[in-house]
């Protein structure tokens, strides 16, 4: 008897029993074992042998009981009276009544964006109570959001198995939602749905990068502790401790970066000024520095740049004579105006600061 589409009501003959006996003694009775789906109805006519049917009064569920076993008694009017049994097997045919179910609505999966092409990302399950075709379940992505993700993830129709067939890149997407769904292969199909949610995981993929936003140079070399130089800026693609900066510039001395605020810092001249006459046109007109960020990843990644700063020269350079004393010996009766000696002084500075006159 099919689930369901047997309605309650529906009869189903039975062979009714038989006694050798005459009379009272042959009259028979019947009686049904107990059933909340079943019972009997007999019908007796003079014309006609009596007829015995079975009576479904509720509806079946192949689900919930595939077979179902009754005893049916035929009684005798006899004293004593007298019995026979019959068994009724009755198997509940399948209908296509059960959808598809997973065991989860939801399936939360974390990937690393380094993951490499081929990797598991998720095992989706679903069962179908019913049997036959009507249980045999395909699985299809119905939706993927972004659209992106219709390149990345492939999914196994028959084990329900999702794997990366790209590359990740946490920068770009960093999540991907995937619509499952189940079909059975009953008719009508019935189908049942979930959701992959994939959050893609920072890897430490982006090295830092270091540009310079101002720049005021020549630096003139008697500039005061804390001039400000240049502004930089540094930022990392990353996340987390993967995008946290530190700058650093070498040589230390006579310049030193300042953190001004997130992301920015300010190169100035350093106390080292102070300390010693650093800056100094005459011993280095140009100074090349290297600018350093590093993130705080496992490992750190750095990025690098090179800061050109020519120094501008001031007037602190005295004229020299290449001698102190000059010796010089006059003949008396010297015309006027004849030439004595020649001097030279020297100016290690440049331009006017270097133009010298004789007093």
């Amino acid at each position: 008897i099919a689930e369901f589409t047997t309605l309650p009501g529906s009869r189903f003959p039975l062979e009714s029993a038989s006694d050798a006996d005459v009379g009272a003694n042959s009259q028979l009775s019947y009686t049904l074992s107990p059933s909340e789906h079943f019972g009997l109805d007999l019908q007796r006519s003079e014309e006609y042998r009596e007829s015995l049917f079975l009576v479904l009064r509720k509806a079946l569920d192949r689900e919930t009981m595939p077979v179902h076993r009754l005893v049916v008694t035929a009684s005798d009017g006899g004293r004593p009276s007298l019995t026979g049994t019959m068994e009724v097997v009755i198997s509940v045919l399948d209908v296509n009544d059960n959808a598809p179910q997973f065991n989860q609505s939801v399936y939360k999966v974390q990937l690393p964006e380094s993951a490499a092409e081929g990797t598991l990302v998720a095992r989706v399950n679903a069962t179908d109570p019913d049997v036959g075709s009507n249980g045999e379940m395909t699985f299809t992505a119905s939706n993927i959001f972004p659209p992106k993700g219709l390149n990345l993830f492939i999914l196994n129709p028959k084990t329900g198995e999702i794997r990366l067939m790209g590359a990740l890149d946490f920068e770009d997407i960093r999540s991907y939602e995937i619509q499952i769904e189940a079909t059975d292969k009953g008719t009508p199909p019935l189908s049942g749905h979930c959701k992959v949610m994939v959050e893609v995981l920072d890897v430490n993929d982006n090295a830092p990068e270091v540009w310079v936003t101002s720049l005021s140079v020549p630096v003139p070399e008697d500039a005061a502790v804390g001039t400000v130089v240049a502004l930089l800026s540094v930022s990392d693609r990353d996340s987390g401790a993967n995008g946290r900066v530190r700058c650093a510039v070498w040589p230390a001395a006579p310049f030193g970066l300042v953190a001004t605020f997130a992301g920015s810092y300010s190169l100035t001249t350093s106390l080292a000024l102070v300390l010693t006459k650093s800056l100094d046109r005459e011993t280095m007109p140009v100074h090349r520095l290297v600018v350093t960020a590093s993130d705080g990843g496992r490992p750190s990644l750095t990025g690098t740049m090179e800061v050109v700063i020519s120094v501008l020269d001031a007037n602190d350079n005295a004229p020299q004579f290449n001698q102190s004393v000059y010796k010089v010996k006059v003949l008396e009766g010297s015309e006027l105006g004849s030439l004595l000696i020649k001097l030279n002084a020297t100016d290690l500075d440049e331009g006017i600061n270097s133009d010298i006159m004789y007093l």
